[in-house]
């Protein structure tokens, strides 16, 4: 069966950059968003941004003007680019992918950490 494999994910102090990626092990054709989601210390799991296969991009508030989603569609490898990070970042990030089509088809990754702290 076909994973979704993080990576990219540490310890950063505030103010500093971390960039994730996601790619499938395996082919997944028909992607129609790919995107990440985290969840932090006895919260529950929100998402962070999505990317459609047309480029379009939706970021949560909290991220806005400091995150950066993009996709290689061609390689099915999504991209988180984090900068100006804060202690409230710190989470687990989950990489997320819903293929076109029916019946609803979703793959989610295992989780990658992340901390942000001086």
């Amino acid at each position: 069966q076909v994973q979704l494999v993080e990576s990219g994910g540490g310890t950063v102090q505030p103010g500093g950059s971390l960039e994730l990626s996601c790619a499938p092990s395996g082919s997944l054709p028909g992607i129609w968003v790919m995107g990440w989601y985290r969840q932090g210390p006895g919260k529950q799991r929100d998402v962070v941004a999505t990317i459609t296969r047309s480029g379009s991009t939706n970021y949560a508030d909290s991220v806005k003007g400091r995150f950066t989603v993009s996709m290689d569609i061609a390689k099915h490898t999504v991209f988180l680019h984090m900068n100006t990070l804060k202690p409230d970042d710190t989470a687990v990030y989950f990489c997320y992918t819903l293929l076109a089509g029916t019946p609803r088809t979703e793959y989610w990754g295992q989780g990658t950490q992340v901390t942000v702290s001086s």
